[in-house]
């Protein structure tokens, strides 16, 4: 766990431009099995790959007219019991932070491992995930 404290401005990074954070394991159940439509799951973490390539990566993705109907993240290593139980969700991938997941209607169509981001431009994470949004609908 970390000092809450240093995470402020991870979370705020994605709370102030429409994310919702799923902190507890019954708030991810609600969200993702009660929000019809698409939606899109961000796994933050502390790792540079979350600050360089996955939080500036989901800013500029979501900015596209079509994108996910609903926006969560959940905090490993942190808010561990949200984190795990939104990984029970993405059905056949390890745990992987950061890692972006689209649902439809509570169902895993579409992932992206912390191996498809780290090392890549955000602006190159940013259109795998505009690309996703367009195959999966809205």
């Amino acid at each position: 766990m970390y000092d809450e404290r240093l995470l402020v401005p991870m979370r705020a990074d994605l709370t102030e431009v429409g994310f919702r954070e799923l902190r507890t394991a019954a708030e991810v159940d609600e969200a993702l099995r009660n929000s019809p439509g698409t939606a899109l799951v961000l796994v933050n973490s502390v790792c540079g790959c979350s600050a360089r390539m996955a939080r500036p990566a989901a800013r500029i993705a979501i900015r596209h007219p079509r994108r996910p109907d609903h926006l969560f993240t959940v905090f490993a290593g942190q808010d561990a019991e949200a984190t795990e139980r939104a990984r029970s969700y993405f059905t056949g991938y390890p745990p992987s932070s950061p890692s972006f997941a689209i649902l439809r209607d509570g169902q895993l169509v579409w992932m992206m491992e912390r191996r498809q981001i780290e090392g890549r431009p955000a602006e190159d994470v940013a259109a795998d995930l505009v690309a996703a949004f367009e195959g999966v609908g809205s």
